[in-house]
């Protein structure tokens, strides 16, 4: 069921699929919570599901010029707290995996668990704050297709994209209809998140890692030194994915969470 709440002036969309506990999904940058198709269905098979546009994103509106991972984690309490669910899992993708740290760090009440799927807790280094910048210059003079055609296949393994040609397809034409100032709010975002590694190693309740052996965006290393940081993590490697394992990968992905779910919520 899609619904909305309004948030600073603003509308958040969300989707509500299942019964019984409360997970929630995070998308990433350019995406929007159909994203999840499929993969949340099949989640709400076992837990209830909750899925965000976050501010800027999909169809939710915004109300900042930078859209930081606080603003992200606090849209997403605002949706909680209108559901009146008190704590859940956090499954963030990507960017989605940023503001889940922020959800975590910020509001640690909300959190029993959080998984970061093809994310993690580092800062921005200098020159990826300057390819971001070189996106927002894009975007301002209306060529953010440019980046798109080439970020949107990459986020899949490159032996994957025979196979995935109409998903990486369809996650284009999601990117190409995010708002031009979500994107730009949100790369502004980014660029100013803080070190989150803290929030991991320092985590009362369990961590999960979902990494991509052939992701394009985050050195398999960057995952490996994530994966010491908690006490209690949980590490899912997809040897066949790249930044996309939901879709690369979707039965080994929901596997893993689905065990990690029922761990917490036994």
């Amino acid at each position: 069921m899609i619904s909305y709440i309004s948030y600073h002036d603003a509308n958040l969309r969300y989707s509500d699929l299942g019964k019984g506990e409360p997970v929630i999904l995070i998308h990433g940058y350019l995406e929007s919570l159909e994203i999840w198709n499929g993969f949340a269905e099949k989640l709400a098979e076992h837990y209830r599901v909750i899925s965000v546009d976050l501010p800027g994103h999909g169809q939710s509106g915004m109300y900042s010029s930078m859209n930081t991972m606080a603003v992200m984690a606090d849209s997403v309490k605002a949706v909680l707290e209108h559901l009146s669910i008190g704590r859940a899992v956090i499954v963030g993708h990507s960017m989605g995996g940023y503001a889940a740290l922020a959800l975590a760090d910020i509001f640690p009440e909300l959190t029993i668990g959080f998984c970061l799927f093809h994310s993690h807790a580092l800062p921005d280094e200098e020159e990826k704050k300057l390819n971001r910048d070189k996106e927002a210059l894009l975007v301002k003079e209306g060529k953010k297709s440019q980046f798109i055609n080439l970020n949107i296949p990459n986020a899949f393994a490159s032996d994957n994209h025979e196979a995935f040609r109409e998903q990486i397809e369809w996650a284009k034409d999601i990117a190409l209809g995010t708002p031009d100032k979500g994107i730009s709010s949100a790369l502004a975002g980014m660029k100013a998140r803080p070190d989150r590694r803290d929030v991991i190693k320092n985590s009362i309740v369990p961590v999960m890692i979902i990494a991509g052996k052939k992701d394009n965006y985050i050195p398999f290393s960057v995952y490996e030194e994530h994966f010491n940081l908690a006490s209690q993590t949980d590490v899912l490697i997809l040897e066949n994915s790249g930044h996309m394992g939901f879709i690369e990968e979707r039965e080994k992905s929901l596997d893993g969470i689905l065990k990690f779910l029922d761990k917490i919520y036994q």
